[in-house]
This record gives C-alpha cells, sequence and structure tokens, in this order.
C-alpha cells in the first residue's frame, strides 16, 4: 500500500506542471513592407545588379538584380523615405554602368534602363 502511495504521488508530482502549463502559439509575421521602393525597368538583355548609395555618407548597398526584359518592385531597406540617394544599375558582364544622382526616394520611384 505504502508504495502504492508513493507511485501516485509521483505521478501526480510529475504530471501536474504538464497539466498546468498553458499551450502558447507563436508565429511570424509578414515583414513591414519598406516605405522606400523602386519600380524598375531592365529593357537590356541580361540581368543587372541595383544598387543605393545615400548621400548623406555610407557605403554602396546592394538592393537586388533583376533578370533581363523585367519589370519589378525593388524594396530599398535600410534607406529612409526622403533621403537623397545615388541609384546604380550595372549589368552583369560588367561593360557599363547606368546612375541617377541625387534622387529623393519614396515608394515607387520609377527608372528605366537604358
Amino acid at each position: 500500500m505504502r508504495l502504492l502511495l508513493r507511485l501516485a504521488t509521483i505521478a501526480v508530482t510529475l504530471t501536474a506542471p504538464a497539466a498546468c502549463a498553458r499551450q502558447v502559439e507563436v508565429r511570424t509575421g509578414e515583414s513591414p513592407a519598406p516605405a522606400t521602393s523602386i519600380q524598375f525597368t531592365n529593357g537590356l538583355a541580361q540581368a543587372v545588379n541595383v544598387y543605393v548609395r545615400p548621400n548623406s555618407g555610407g557605403g554602396e548597398i546592394f538592393v537586388r538584380q533583376v533578370a533581363a526584359n523585367t519589370t519589378e518592385t525593388v524594396p530599398v531597406r535600410g534607406v529612409n523615405p526622403g533621403s537623397t540617394v545615388t541609384l546604380r544599375a550595372a549589368p552583369v558582364d560588367g561593360t557599363v554602368s547606368y546612375t541617377r544622382e541625387n534622387i529623393v526616394l519614396g515608394a515607387g520611384y520609377v527608372w528605366r534602363v537604358p
């Protein structure tokens, strides 16, 4: 009888925390859309790498590679709306580079290359 009582006590001790535990569901939501973006049209026959360089200082930021003959909305993370920037697009073969200077960046700035 003592053994049975001891086993019952152990069973209750081990299962009580599980019975009292709350089930919590954790989900990851979508990242908020950046407030700055470029509506970029690549009219070339090859992919183009798109870069942004804030005029306030700092280095050039790679934002995306855009496929040949494609239009994409390219999000620009890490650059505040209203910032003045220099845009650069470089075809993957490195033969030429296209730039736009002193652009005030916002949502959906339209840029076409070439």
